[in-house]
């Protein structure tokens, strides 16, 4: 992949068929689809120059050529947002971030991030790091709750970033999967990558593969379901959701890697939609992290208490009150 501003692609045979505006945006990385949508038609994208349809079936040997408009500058400002903290310092603040909440701005979603409400109560975040990012180390899914570090200045982010990428720092999820997982602990080792199509997503089958590896251990068995103990040694862009997935145990509630699944009891015939479940997101919690502190260089471990929607769906489950 790349990021030209002009650009003409050459279709291959192994891509023929392909909608015209899904073949863009997977191989522009400065383009989704809705931009690539966008563009061809109003005749900016085109196939041997003509304009065709974004849902156009290119053929191989096809010459698409186009280009990417600059991007506008960014917009966002602070808010009053409410924050779980977990441990504050000069150097730095853990939170708790709730499910829901996105982490940074992002093109069309500006404000009600969480990046907004820690400018608000911590103004001297900006230019510090990325610009969309300031602060920010790593990152949650909106919709996965859990513990989250930021850096409250450029040494500190200089810091912990160098500790995630030496892999020094200790994620623990917890999760509640599908099906009841067979034997006690072990490990998925499958590399993730882009989906070939949906940019949107990622798989362990892709053009452009990345190692990933997750442990995991079973922390209480609940019939139909299990609750799992993650411990993620990558950090692949939605890891343990890809890998529960791909052992057919997708976390509970994964809109995008879990699918609509009967719900089946080993006590009995009863069987559910998963919508009976009651839940609204992936019931996945980042629940520990252990980093050493960018300063004192102390080792620091926090926990954050499992959220009440999942803590309720594991009362429902053990009491099979559903």
């Amino acid at each position: 992949m790349f990021d030209p501003k002009e650009f003409e692609l050459i279709v291959e045979s192994c891509d023929a068929n392909t909608r015209l505006d899904l073949f863009v945006a997977s191989m522009i990385n400065a383009c989704n689809r809705t931009l690539a949508t966008t563009l061809i038609k109003n005749g900016i994208i085109r196939v041997e120059g003509c304009t065709k349809k974004p849902g156009y079936r290119i053929k191989a040997g096809d010459r698409i050529s186009g280009a990417i408009p600059e991007p506008q500058p960014p917009r966002f400002e602070p808010e009053p947002l409410e924050i779980d903290v977990l441990f504050e310092d000069p150097h730095l603040i853990v939170i708790n971030k709730k499910s829901g909440v996105v982490v940074h701005p992002a093109p069309g979603n500006y404000s009600g991030t969480l990046v907004n409400g820690l400018l608000y109560r911590c103004p001297d975040l900006k230019g510090i790091g990325d610009e969309l990012r300031p602060g920010i180390v790593h990152r949650l899914d909106k919709d996965t709750s859990g513990v989250l570090i930021v850096a409250k200045h450029q040494v500190s982010h200089i810091g912990l970033c160098a500790q995630f990428k030496s892999r020094e720092i200790s994620k623990q999820y917890l999760a509640v999967v599908h099906g009841a997982v067979r034997g006690d602990s072990g490990e998925i080792a499958l590399p993730i990558g882009r989906h070939c199509v949906d940019r949107k997503r990622m798989a362990t089958q892709s053009r452009k593969p990345r190692e990933a590896l997750t442990h995991w251990k079973v922390r209480e068995r609940l019939d139909a379901f299990t609750l799992l103990e993650l411990d993620i040694k990558t950090g692949r862009t939605h890891q343990i959701r890809v890998h529960c997935s791909a052992i057919n145990h997708p976390v509970v509630g994964d809109k995008v890697y879990g699918g609509r699944r009967p719900v089946k009891f080993q006590g009995g015939n009863k069987s559910n939609p998963e919508s009976l479940l009651s839940v609204s997101r992936q019931m996945l919690h980042a629940w520990r992290i252990r980093f050493n502190h960018p300063i004192t260089e102390k080792e620091i471990r926090i926990e954050a208490p499992i959220p009440e929607d999942m803590e309720r769906l594991i009362m429902r489950l053990r009491s099979c009150d559903l």
